[in-house]
């Protein structure tokens, strides 16, 4: 018998727990090159803010040595191009579309999702609080709980539909922040956005991105991941989507025994962009080896001394 894998998260039916990572795949169009879009359980797109934005010069990628720095800088289209020119060829894709978005202001945030609540195709938005790269907003709103609390109840006034509050780990208390965006109203948590880091190219001492820090993603980052989504999983009711560092079937078995309901594949989609499809079938392989009737049966069974 083949596996469930089918996951429910704020009353979204998804066809499996794998979903790309917000500015790993752009808007999707590349990725659909690859693979049909409709083995994802979702596509998570870049971020998307009030108005057009080129982001940070280069060089703002660096590798690491297990994972890569970014400070991309939030590069995107705006929304209003987002609606007319993005979303026409989304609408055509068999699978979840989850808008990630990201403001300045609180009026930024409040006004890109009151635009989207009439785009039905929006199935969920993703609200970046937590980007560690940019000067203004983002991570500033992740990291004060009351900031948290009122720019997701805010924006659950103009937008309906489900609303996902991604968490920054560059905090002292992340059950803090996700009891914060809970009280706001959030209906799912995602976490974790990527760690601040920087690196130096010691022959001209030179910062190795322009922004001098950027985000540190990719294997780098899981085990940290890993418990602080068994953190938030423990003191908080709220669905959650496990961020870092995943790359393989084993990575996701492990983000849903501490508790994860789904995920998400970020930096491995530049190793191997066709990596969700391998993992849908490794895991598929997984829960048939062990005798599992659903992917669900997973979530939250670690065992702990």
């Amino acid at each position: 018998m083949t596996p469930d894998l089918k996951v429910t998260l704020a009353g979204v039916e998804f066809s499996n727990p794998i979903m790309t990572a917000s500015g790993c795949c752009g808007y999707g169009e590349e990725l659909a090159d690859v693979f049909p879009l409709e083995k994802l359980g979702a596509l998570v797109t870049k971020s998307i803010t009030r108005e057009p934005r080129l982001g940070h010069p280069p060089p703002r990628t660096a590798e690491t040595p297990a994972g890569m720095l970014n400070a991309i800088g939030l590069a995107n289209v705006g929304v209003k191009r987002f609606l007319a020119e993005k979303i026409p060829w989304l609408e055509t894709q068999k699978t979840k579309i989850i808008v990630n978005v990201a403001g300045s202001s609180l009026d930024e945030y409040v006004e890109i999702c009151a635009m989207l609540a009439d785009c039905e195709r929006a199935d969920m938005i993703e609200l970046n609080i937590s980007c560690p790269n940019v000067s203004e907003g983002g991570i500033q709103f992740g990291t004060n709980p009351a900031m948290t609390e009122k720019v997701i109840a805010e924006v659950k006034k103009v937008f309906s539909r489900p609303l996902v509050a991604k968490l920054t780990p560059n905090v002292t208390d992340i059950v803090e922040m996700a009891k914060a965006a809970e009280q706001g109203g959030a209906d799912v948590l995602s976490l974790i956005n990527s760690m601040v880091g920087t690196s130096i190219d010691i022959e001209t001492w030179q910062t190795r991105l322009t922004n001098n820090k950027g985000g540190l993603t990719g294997p780098a980052i899981k085990p940290i991941a890993l418990a602080l989504v068994d953190a938030v999983h423990s003191n908080c009711r709220l669905p959650i989507i496990g961020i870092g560092g995943i790359a393989t079937a084993a990575d996701v078995i492990e983000f849903l025994l501490v508790g994860a309901s789904a995920v998400q594949v970020g930096t491995a989609l530049f190793v191997e962009p066709d990596a969700p499809v391998k993992i849908l079938n490794d895991l598929t392989s997984y829960l048939k080896r062990k005798q599992l009737a659903r992917v669900t049966d997973l979530v939250g069974q670690v065992r702990k001394y």
